[in-house]
């Protein structure tokens, strides 16, 4: 056993878990790069101050929480991940789960969950996870990102148009009829900052493209309210005043007897901050040049998840919007992220009195926004086009999402998107006899006639030999007609051999040994080499009726060999 030392276990993590803040101070870090992430920050903070109200008011909590959850997860996103320009706070893929959770079990069972949640994103990243993300099939992906977009449309239509409802159901179709069956308690004040509020924001996406668009319409909408006293719903009259400050940290945030119950929301709250992370911090990536580490920005999102539950937050990851445009506002380093926290933290203090005459109508704007974006409509029409099983895939995954629930949805995907992959790949499994194969294919290299006459058959198998396609093979081999004295497979096209095919080989060959038959495999690869000899090992196959060839024509050279010892 080798045991390693503390000095290598240190040298180990410092090279494998460096956090990118550590990787830029190593190289000289002035002023004016400090001035450069400033600026950035300040561009952001500007940006992330309506959403993070926003989002925490559509997951059920107080826009405190919001605020809370983008200055904690946001500093310690930034400190300890591994890539240079992500930002991170509460996003709209954390809406629909946070909101179910609350509504069901209360905000304590949603501080254990996230805490689960941190524990299992911190192991991933251990354990070297990241580099797996990427494997995620797409149409599941836009399935339930898309269907995260819809429900988020969907629960503001109450606060959009001012409607007067004691309790909206919870679930999709319910919801839907609620609202028309409410429309006469439609508040036209609230229509007014609707319309208002999209105006603004389409003039300045127009006319001033770099502005604070979602800002601009927050401040417009919150003057007129005032200015006219207009009588709609305000985080004020809904949730009181906002804090000057953060509260005090609390480690009393885990409850284990709620472990079973909430794991499954657990795995789903960090499957979601993983990908959604990732792939914010792959599309920067593509956007700078610069390589984000994916296992050192898995721990750190678990680190902030945990610190933004002992804050009283909500889940948080790397938010896409907000870290493209922290990039494009010309930061330079992770310390963007962390001053963006200290403006938000200063922003409280000074500006939270005036923050509770923000009407709800134009946060219903915002959000409903930011689900258009998350529906994708361009990636949907591009599947739908797409092969059967992956559109299939996409619409189960998207209806799972709309209609049961996000846990669901991910993991029927999954399953669906397996089975069809696998289904895929057995029909590229093929086996042929030598006079199927043209000399093209066969590489100009026929079997001698004379040796065919004597009984030996060569087949060329080419695929993975996996368990998805081992009926396929077997009927096969089931039904060759005759019994070769030599049989030669040609393996070389075969790129992997899993433990069903290898039991299949193994089992073709004891049913050719009862005939006598020589078998020699040739060009077999590295991986199904050692599968294939690990397997014949432990089911004690006769080597004299075995061979493994280097290639087709030492596989010839064997069985003229073994035929002359016949002969003898």
């Amino acid at each position: 056993m080798r045991y390693v030392s503390w000095k290598d276990l240190f040298a180990s993590c410092k090279k494998h878990f460096t956090p990118k803040i550590v990787e830029v101070l190593r190289k000289k870090y002035t002023l004016t790069e400090f001035k450069r992430d400033c600026i950035a920050a300040l561009t952001v903070s500007v940006v992330s101050i309506p959403l993070a109200m926003a989002l925490a008011i559509a997951s059920g909590v107080s826009p405190a929480q919001g605020l809370y959850t983008a200055v904690i997860a946001g500093f310690l996103i930034a400190l300890l991940g591994g890539s240079r320009y992500q930002i991170g706070g509460p996003t709209g893929a954390f809406v629909i789960i946070i909101f179910g959770i609350v509504n069901q079990y209360g905000y304590p069972a949603l501080l254990t969950t996230m805490v689960m949640a941190g524990l299992i994103l911190i192991v991933a990243g251990i354990c070297k996870l990241g580099t797996y993300i990427k494997y995620i099939p797409y149409p599941v992906v836009t399935g339930f990102t898309t269907g995260i977009g819809i429900i988020l449309i969907s629960t503001q239509i109450k606060d959009l148009f001012g409607l007067t409802i004691e309790k909206v159901p919870a679930e999709f179709l319910p919801k839907w009829e609620s609202y028309f069956t409410h429309l006469t308690t439609l508040n036209w004040y609230a229509v007014a900052i609707t319309v208002l509020s999209l105006s603004l924001i389409f003039i300045c996406k127009k006319f001033f493209p770099k502005s604070p668009v979602y800002l601009i319409s927050v401040v417009g909408a919150t003057l007129a309210v005032v200015i006219f006293k207009l009588p709609v719903d305000t985080i004020g009259s809904q949730f009181g005043a906002l804090p000057h400050s953060l509260p005090m940290p609390s480690l009393d945030v885990f409850n284990p007897a709620l472990i079973g119950k909430m794991l499954p929301s657990a795995l789903t709250i960090a499957f979601l901050a993983g990908v959604e992370s990732l792939l914010s911090a792959k599309v920067v990536d593509g956007m700078s040049g610069d390589n984000h580490n994916s296992n050192v920005e898995l721990i750190a999102q678990g680190v902030a998840n945990i610190g933004s539950a002992c804050f009283m937050g909500i889940p948080a990851t790397g938010a896409i919007a907000r870290t493209a445009t922290n990039f494009k506002a010309k930061a330079y380093s992770p310390m963007s992220g962390i001053m963006q926290s200290v403006f938000l933290l200063i922003f409280m203090a000074v500006l939270a009195g005036v923050a509770q005459y923000i009407p709800l109508a134009c946060l219903a704007v915002v959000l409903i926004l930011i689900g258009w974006n998350m529906l994708g409509l361009d990636k949907i029409y591009k599947l739908l086009g797409a092969q059967s099983g992956d559109r299939n895939t996409l619409i189960v995954t998207l209806l799972l999402t709309v209609f049961v629930d996000l846990n669901t949805a991910i993991s029927v995907g999954f399953v669906m998107a397996a089975v069809i992959f696998m289904h895929r790949m057995s029909h590229e499994i093929v086996i042929e006899t030598e006079e199927k194969m043209s000399e093209e294919i066969f590489g100009g290299e026929s079997l001698p006639e004379h040796l065919t006459e004597k009984g030996v058959i060569a087949l060329r198998v080419s695929g993975p030999l996996f368990f998805g396609g081992v009926n396929e093979i077997s009927n096969f081999f089931n039904h060759l007609r005759v019994t070769p004295k030599v049989l030669i497979l040609r393996m070389g096209q075969v790129p992997l051999v899993d433990a069903s095919g290898a039991n299949l080989i193994v089992e073709f060959i004891h049913k050719l040994e009862k005939n006598d038959t020589k078998v020699i495999l040739c060009n077999v690869k590295k991986q199904p080499r050692r599968i294939l000899h690990n397997t014949f090992l432990r089911d004690k196959l006769n080597w004299k009726t075995i061979s493994i060839a280097s290639n087709y024509q030492n596989a010839v050279k064997m069985a003229k060999r073994y035929l002359h010892k016949l002969s003898d």
